[in-house]
Formats: structure tokens, C-alpha cells, sequence
């Protein structure tokens, strides 16, 4: 494959077009649907008085965030069964939803939240690749207007959230190395790698694997090199997003 292949004749290190689009769930917090091209996820935080009974038995003080994510029926082709109707939450959800979770705690300063849980859920209205990446870059934002409402109606001085949360995909494809996949590209990937960064680009998770295939050391720098350049233009849109409503 070559970077002409790609749709909308897409460079090999460029984002798919990246959209947010606040409070589109009213009832939560905060709350954004992020599409990265064709992909589309629902964002929601909400903010509950409280935290669970293990903290309170462990003596843990501060607040807790948690996530939860589901893949709606008609995200995918074919459709995919709901997990209510399976009576089990599948294997790749709880991975997926247990990786946004610890991500995305690590931008927040949980002591500052106070005695308060963070409910994250991230629901995938369409799937063409990268949605456990996208649900992490619009979750940051949606915890982050929803602790600027806390800041907003006095009940904390200062925002908790300690720095922004972004996360792409890389993979090669064709000995190529590819940023931000879609489906057909992820589904003949070679090698996989998922990057969560902070704002400052520091690393807090890298998940990659060969898919029945080896990479090198210059294959692996060039992917972390296209993932910053990722993140870098991720974080500067969540910004613009977060700034515009403060005014």
C-alpha cells in the first residue's frame, strides 16, 4: 500500500479529519461526539456525590473515575449483539474500557476531585477503526468541561484536571508505516500500535503487536514519530474546543 491508496488521498502521517461537538448529551456533565473520519463516538461524564465502598473500606481518599464502553448495535456491519442480550460484557470491551479508564486518570488529580466519582462512558455510534483511541481524545474533553461545570457552580476552586489526554493509532500496512487507521487499513495491519500521550507528550500507554509479523527498531521510531505528531494535533484541537466553552 502507498500513501496515494488512502482515502481522501490521506498522507501517511496525517489524521483522518477530527470533529468535536459538545453537549450533545445534555443530562451528563460534559459531553462530546468526536468523529475521527467516519468514526464516531459519544463521549458523556457525569458526576456522582460519593465514591465506591472499596476506597471508603481501604481508607483511599480523593475521588475516582471509572469508564465504561459499548459498541452500539448498529456501529458495526454486521450487527453486533448488545451485551445486555449476551448477559456478559465481551472480552474486548472490558480490555477497551479498562485501558480509557486508567488513561484518562492519568490527567486528573483525583484528591482535588474531592469525594466525587467521574462516570466516563463512551459509546461508538459508528466503528471504522480507532475506537477505543477516539473514545480517550473525546473523553478528555468531555471530563473537562464537566469539572469547568464544577468550577462554574462553586463547588470546586479549580479545575482537578491536570493535563489533557490524547490517543491515536499507528500500524503498518504494506511495510508502510500508517497514522490514525481505518478499518481496512487496521484490518490488514501488520503491526498495531495504540499511543496515549499527555499534552506534553509523555507516554502513558503504548500497546503495539505484530500481527503474525516482526517490527524493527526503525519501523517502531517512525510509528512513534507519526503517533507524536498525532497527539500534537489532537491536543491543540481539544484545547481550541475546551477554550471556545469558556467564552
Amino acid at each position: 500500500m502507498t500513501a496515494r491508496s488512502r482515502s481522501n488521498n490521506r498522507a501517511s502521517d496525517k489524521l483522518r479529519e477530527v470533529t468535536f461537538q459538545t453537549d450533545i448529551a445534555p443530562q451528563a456533565s460534559g459531553s462530546v461526539l468526536i468523529s475521527f473520519g467516519r468514526t464516531q463516538v459519544l463521549c458523556a461524564a457525569s458526576i456522582e456525590e460519593g465514591v465506591p465502598r472499596w476506597m471508603k473500606e481501604q481508607g483511599v481518599t480523593g475521588g475516582w473515575l471509572t469508564a465504561e464502553y459499548s459498541m452500539l448495535p448498529y456501529s458495526t456491519a454486521p450487527r453486533k449483539q448488545r451485551d445486555s442480550s449476551r448477559g456478559k460484557i465481551d472480552g474486548r470491551s472490558t480490555e477497551i474500557q479498562r485501558l480509557i479508564g486508567r488513561s484518562l486518570r492519568a490527567g486528573i488529580d483525583l484528591e482535588g476531585l474531592g469525594s466525587r466519582t467521574l462516570w466516563v462512558d463512551c459509546d461508538v455510534l459508528q466503528a471504522d477503526g480507532g475506537t477505543r483511541t477516539a473514545s480517550i481524545t473525546g473523553a478528555s474533553v468531555a471530563i473537562a468541561l464537566a469539572c469547568n461545570k464544577l468550577v462554574r457552580e462553586g463547588k470546586l476552586a479549580k479545575s482537578p484536571v491536570s493535563r489533557q489526554i490524547a490517543a491515536v493509532s499507528v500500524g503498518v500496512v504494506g511495510s508502510e508505516v500508517l497514522l490514525d487507521l481505518d478499518y481496512p487499513e487496521d484490518r490488514d495491519a501488520e503491526v498495531d500500535l495504540n499511543l496515549v500521550m499527555t499534552g506534553d507528550l509523555e507516554f502513558i500507554e503504548l500497546q503495539a503487536s505484530g500481527e503474525e509479523n516482526v517490527f524493527g527498531d526503525a519501523q517502531l521510531a517512525t510509528m512513534l514519530d507519526y503517533g507524536r505528531r498525532g497527539i500534537s494535533e489532537l491536543v491543540v484541537r481539544q484545547k481550541e474546543i475546551i477554550t471556545s466553552t469558556l467564552s
